[in-house]
């Protein structure tokens, strides 16, 4: 089965993406060996190299792992998010980085921007600008999420909870990305946060207006204590959120490129309307 020759991706993203699908939909199972090199080139129609390519950016993102005289597998655990952390480095290779996140609180992206924010410090990734755009739920009324088991009633006490998540890590960004400009390392450096009333149930990252990563947040039962009291809730599992990449290019009117374009449009006129800054 060769490549789609109308794809504009070069080969090697277009196998990683390939396989990446096959291991998140569990055709191939944690633990099952991928074909060899050789029989994926065969498989995809395309030399060796950019097999070896391929392979090298899934294990970079954590889907598998390559034992040196067995081949390459699987891993046990493939459900945290795939592949954001190598595409934010690789988009602080551009002149003017802009990444846009949606979502219930920016602790991932937070986490994800440590390494590229080092490289900058130490010269190695040299952005002129960077700027970010937070889209957080609000917290100051009930919410879809977190929410009490019993008869799914709302609690101050757990939207503050989130409120906190959200400010901590927004504040975190902040700062990170604040310094650079301040340390003369890039020529402009922003980064604003927004709230809005609605239920965060996915999350979104698009990338320099070319790359969108979307994923659906799982949701899961879970007690936390309180000042000294139990509380049951239902909570968003944002570690374990499943992303799934899509990438514009050339072609305007590729699957890619429309998905890109739809995720922006969606963001800016959110953003627009009826987001607004949170009362401090």
């Amino acid at each position: 089965m060769s490549l789609d020759p109308d794809d504009p991706r070069p080969p090697f993203q277009q196998v990683t993406s390939a396989l990446r699908a096959a291991i998140l939909t569990r055709k191939f199972q944690p633990g099952d060996q991928l074909p060899s090199g050789p029989d994926l080139a065969k498989h995809y129609g395309v030399a060796r190299a950019t097999v070896d390519k391929a392979i090298g950016l899934l294990r970079d993102e954590g889907l598998i792992v390559t034992r040196r005289g067995s081949g390459s597998f699987v891993r046990q655990r493939t459900e945290r998010p795939v592949g954001l952390r190598p595409h934010i480095e690789a988009s602080f290779a551009q002149p003017d980085v802009t990444i846009d996140f949606a979502g219930f609180s920016s602790e991932t992206l937070h986490n994800a921007l440590q390494e590229p924010l080092d490289k900058i410090r130490s010269g190695r990734l040299t952005p002129t600008s960077v700027r970010v755009r937070l889209l957080l739920p609000e917290t100051d009324a009930p919410m879809a999420t977190p929410v009490l088991t019993e008869g799914l009633r709302d609690d101050p006490v757990l939207r503050e909870r989130a409120r906190k998540i959200a400010v901590t890590n927004t504040e975190g960004i902040m700062h990170s990305v604040g310094v650079l400009a301040e340390l003369g390392l890039v020529e402009s450096a922003s980064v604003e946060a927004r709230v809005y009333r609605g239920p965060a149930l996915f999350k979104l990252y698009i990338l320099n207006r070319a790359e969108a990563f979307f994923g659906f947040y799982p949701l899961r039962e879970r007690t936390l204590q309180f000042d000294g009291e139990d509380r049951t809730f239902f909570d968003v599992r944002g570690k374990d959120t499943t992303l799934f990449h899509h990438s514009a290019g050339p072609d305007e009117d590729s699957t890619g490129s429309q998905y890109v374009r739809q995720a922006q449009e969606w963001f800016d006129s959110v953003w627009s309307t009826i987001a607004y800054e949170r009362a401090s």
